[in-house]
């Protein structure tokens, strides 16, 4: 079976901090991108962040715009995508907005996560994929199995890392705020690992532009 289609998305410092070590989230992008995003996500059939995200971000992972929403309830299909976090651990606090309203969140997860998973099943299911870390390939399969042929990853580091060193991403958006964050840096867009988008096998830009302050680069793998 095929697996999804996959877009990495993210807003970073030109040096490639996704936030800095303030307790608040630091804001990278503007509201036009925001916008941008949303789109982008009306577009697709599910999006996924990792644990971290959840707990750093608190995130809904809903369509923002009633407009997107309407659309997508006239093409038959539910106001938002499919929301997907991976974790690991399982460790996910119940109280987190994502499993406060909207359909059930699809967690994946290991076997020694699953174990101390404590969202209810009316608000998330908990799938393994392995014994203590999660199978990407594994997920992947499973998503598309449940009809998703285009998959958003909004993050964070971590899941931008395993996705890009496994060879699992079609494309690349990058925000690039118009400043650098140094020595107050925390999280990183990506982490050491061995890339097979090297320098032999570059991926392609596809679209650059300006929105407002702020860079978009969009690439796609050949």
């Amino acid at each position: 079976m095929e697996r999804p289609y996959v877009i990495l998305s993210a807003a970073v410092s030109l040096d490639g901090f996704l936030d800095d070590d303030s307790p608040e989230r630091l804001i990278l992008s503007n509201a036009e991108d925001f916008d941008r995003v949303d789109a982008v996500r009306a577009d697709v059939d599910a999006v996924a962040v990792g644990a971290g995200t959840v707990r750093a971000d608190d995130p809904r992972l809903l369509v923002r715009s009633a407009e997107r929403r309407a659309g997508r309830v006239a093409a038959g299909r539910r106001e938002s995508p499919l929301r997907v976090v991976f974790s690991p651990s399982g460790e996910l606090d119940p109280g987190a907005r994502l499993f406060a309203g909207g359909d059930p969140v699809v967690v994946y997860t290991s076997a020694a996560g699953a174990a101390v998973f404590a969202v209810g099943r009316e608000a998330a299911e908990a799938v393994v994929t392995g014994d203590r870390e999660v199978d990407l390939g594994a997920a992947l399969a499973d998503l598309r199995a449940r009809g998703v042929s285009r998959l958003l990853v909004e993050g964070g580091g971590t899941v931008h890392t395993a996705f890009l060193a496994a060879d699992l991403v079609d494309e690349v958006h990058v925000a690039v705020a118009p400043f650098l964050l140094g020595e107050r840096g925390a999280a990183r867009f990506t982490y050491p690992a061995s890339f097979p988008q090297s320098p032999s096998r570059p991926l392609r830009l596809v679209e650059a532009r300006a929105i407002g302050a702020v860079a978009l680069l969009v690439y796609r793998r050949d």
